[in-house]
């Protein structure tokens, strides 16, 4: 198939691509050019430079292309309750004007859409939370997330949209930035391996569910061939652990104990959250397959060459 990837310069974006080609799709990944002046080198990816947030960079992106994954994203939870109207125009707006592009096309691709199943079900009410589980979300980013996810039922509805919808849990892993502050598991590694103290919101008992990228990859290419009635998939491991683990495991991979301080715990917290992944197994026919050990294993590899390059 030939397909647009809009964010493949992103963690994300970046493994996709490299799956994609592998597979033998032919692979367009539209994004800003990197602030490191040149695009990852990836063979067989061509590269388009654009702003998602510019309609006429996005509808000349999509010609002739049979699928769209949408992984562009300009905020991040933590901080998309600090400007709501910035998350609104640069997300929802600009991915409905992405929208409109496709539905005056003469042959339409297929949407998926990479959303996020760590905050659009707020605080849950049961656990693991599967897909029917009601979305009240309590940061912006993921009021964002679900209102994108409304507008490609309505587009489905009123134009016959084709799409799919992943809730993705916290994917970790190789190319994922040590930097943003988004992630405890890139976060706490860098600060470990460079010998500085990590820095906890509460009292570390906040549980999450973390996927390994090759995992939540694996996930996104099935649904790219699933064209069964569902919509929308939970992608997680099906497993949660605090902080605490994390901190524990990354003591067991370092063989050394970490310091940590503990500050007062956000707002926009959820106390847990663990995704239900049973129709992604039983619909999509995939498992994750790397344990959180092993994955924070090749994670700190990772690191450790980042760090030292």
């Amino acid at each position: 198939m030939k397909v647009l990837v809009f964010g493949g310069t992103g963690f994300i974006g970046r493994n996709l691509c490299e799956s994609l080609v592998l597979q033998g799709h032919g692979v367009r990944a539209f994004s800003l050019k990197p602030k490191c002046g040149h695009w990852p080198d990836i063979e067989g990816v061509a590269w388009t430079e654009g702003d998602f947030t510019c309609q006429s960079d996005v509808c000349e992106a999509l010609h002739d292309v049979d699928a769209v994954f949408h992984l562009v994203s300009t905020t991040l939870p933590h901080t998309s309750n600090e400007n709501p109207v910035k998350d609104l125009q640069d997300n929802v707006e600009s991915t409905l004007r992405m929208m409109d592009c496709i539905v005056r096309m003469k042959e339409r691709p297929k949407i998926i859409f990479v959303s996020s199943g760590g905050t659009v079900y707020g605080i849950p009410k049961l656990i693991p939370i599967p897909e029917d589980h009601p979305t009240d979300p309590i940061c912006a980013y993921g009021v964002g997330k679900l209102a994108i996810e409304k507008y490609l039922y309505l587009y489905n509805k009123l134009h016959d949209l084709d799409y799919r919808i992943l809730r993705l849990a916290n994917p970790y892993g190789e190319h994922q930035p040590l930097f943003s502050g988004q992630g405890v598991i890139p976060v706490f590694l860098r600060k470990a391996l460079s010998g500085e103290d990590l820095e906890i919101w509460g009292d570390g008992t906040v549980v999450r569910d973390y996927i390994y990228i090759g995992d939540a990859i694996s996930a996104v290419s099935m649904v790219l061939k699933y064209e069964g009635d569902e919509r929308i998939f939970n992608i997680g491991s099906g497993n949660g652990f605090s902080v605490n683990d994390i901190i524990g495991f990354i003591e067991t991979i370092l063989e050394r104990k970490i310091i940590c301080r503990y500050f007062p715990s956000r707002v926009f917290d959820v106390p847990s959250n663990v995704l239900d992944i049973r129709r992604a197994q039983t619909l999509l026919g995939w498992n994750p397959q790397v344990s959180l050990l092993n994955g924070l294993g090749r994670m700190a590899d990772y690191v450790k060459k980042s760090l030292a390059s």
